[in-house]
C-alpha cells in the first residue's frame, strides 16, 4: 500500500525579503533558467514554438530575458522560496 505524500515545505510566511535583495533574485532566477537550459541541450533537447517531448522539443530554450514573463515569475518564485528558506534556518545573505 502506498502512503499518500504531504509535502510539508519550511514555514516562510514570517520571512519579508528587504528590497535590496530583489537583484539577487533575478541574477539567481536567471541562472536558474540557464541551468535548467543547459541540462535540456545537453539532453538533446531544442527550441520548438510548443513543447514536444517525444521529440525534445521545448518553447522555453531561449535567453532568460526571451521568457514569457509567467515563466520568469515561476523561476523567482522558486528562488524567493529558497533565499526565505535560508533565513529562515538562520543564515544571514550579505554582499561583500
Amino acid at each position: 500500500m502506498k502512503k499518500t505524500y504531504t509535502p510539508k515545505p519550511v514555514d516562510t510566511s514570517k520571512i519579508n525579503l528587504p528590497e535590496s535583495i530583489m537583484k539577487l533574485v533575478e541574477s539567481l532566477a536567471q541562472n536558474s533558467h540557464d541551468i535548467w537550459a543547459q541540462r535540456r541541450i545537453q539532453e538533446g533537447w531544442t527550441f520548438g514554438t510548443s513543447r514536444d517531448d517525444a521529440n525534445k522539443k521545448h518553447p522555453c530554450l531561449v535567453p532568460y530575458q526571451q521568457l514569457p514573463e509567467s515563466e520568469k515569475e515561476y523561476d523567482r518564485d522558486s528562488v524567493t522560496e529558497t533565499i526565505k528558506v535560508i533565513i529562515a534556518l538562520g543564515y544571514v545573505i550579505e554582499k561583500k
